[in-house]
């Protein structure tokens, strides 16, 4: 009789995160806390640029983390070549790993179905319920809009946050106004994607991003906009009216939008993942709910990476 090993009856649920330099805590953080949360069969994608890939594996080996599954993948920061306009009010959002999302087939090979997650999270849900999200027919991707979470409406009120295609793309340009998307259309963030490898490859999405980040270099289509959309500004091109919807307690984002906007802790404890996108990152000081961050870090045995405290 062939019975097959429960290893191999169980799906693999690709995880693709990236460890970039300075950051490289985020990274550890989000994994610990996605590894601890499910008893799923979870393979870790760690990508890095050739001079952090030492760094993240000593960090993995040599802590409670070497338990996990994962594989390091070094990206080659040569594809973006002349594919990135160099803006110099926000260095950060030009980091090379920024666009490893654009690339996804590239990096990981042989599974149908691919979670991408920002390095600034972490999960307090089981990610097997993240993987489980349905894709419709023909879309690429899902991702969570920004319109769909009341509790955010007043924080993108107070802090005046970017919830529409308006604040990542630049309406005055021509080839911005003729795509014929209102401005007032509600934007994704793609900090978190559950993506279709097959349909992906189908519909060339790649090759459809590079063309709008080499538009972008010729006319300057988004870089110089508020919501620092280097990345997202492509996609939300792209994927406009053809993606599907995570659900919104996926991705209960701003946490890093401002140093002293608060969630209640109760909704923050119904929350299946925590993303601190904007510039006031959990590893930093100053910042909010660090707590809930810290309680997954796991310290760096070479000492190399510190967390910024207030006392330190």
């Amino acid at each position: 009789v062939d019975l097959e090993s429960p290893e191999e009856m169980e799906e693999e649920i690709p995880v693709v995160i990236c460890a970039a330099a300075g950051r490289m805590g985020g990274a550890i953080a989000a994994i610990s806390s996605i590894y601890s949360n499910t008893e799923a069969n979870v393979l870790f994608y760690i990508i890095g640029l050739k001079t952090t890939i030492p760094h993240i594996r000593k960090w993995i080996e040599n802590s409670k983390l070497k338990e996990i599954k994962f594989k390091v993948v070094e990206f080659n920061p040569m594809v973006l070549k002349g594919k990135i306009r160099q803006d110099a009010s926000r260095p950060e959002l030009l980091q090379p790993l920024n666009f490893v999302r654009f690339y996804l087939p590239l990096l990981v090979q042989k599974h149908e179905k691919v979670i991408y997650l920002d390095d600034d999270i972490i999960v307090q849900g089981d990610i097997q319920e993240l993987y489980d999200t349905k894709l419709a027919p023909g879309h690429a991707a899902a991702f969570s809009d920004d319109c769909d979470l009341p509790s955010t409406h007043e924080m993108v009120r107070s802090v005046g946050m970017q919830n529409t295609y308006m604040g990542f793309l630049d309406y005055r340009k021509q080839a911005i106004r003729d795509l014929g998307i209102s401005p007032s259309t509600c934007s994704f963030n793609p900090g978190v994607i559950v993506a279709n490898m097959t349909e992906w490859k189908h519909q060339r999405i790649t090759k459809q991003l590079e063309k709008w980040m080499q538009r972008n270099v010729e006319e300057n289509l988004y870089s110089s906009t508020l919501g620092g959309g280097v990345a997202t500004s492509p996609m939300l091109i792209v994927f406009h009216g053809k993606y599907s919807s995570i659900n919104p307690m996926w991705h209960i984002r701003h946490l890093g939008w401002s140093p002293d906007t608060r969630y209640s802790e109760h909704f923050l404890q119904e929350a299946k993942l925590l993303h601190w996108n904007g510039r006031y990152k959990p590893w930093d000081y100053p910042s909010v709910h660090t707590d809930l961050w810290e309680n997954w870090f796991v310290p760096d045995p070479s000492g190399k990476f510190k967390l910024t405290r207030p006392d330190s």
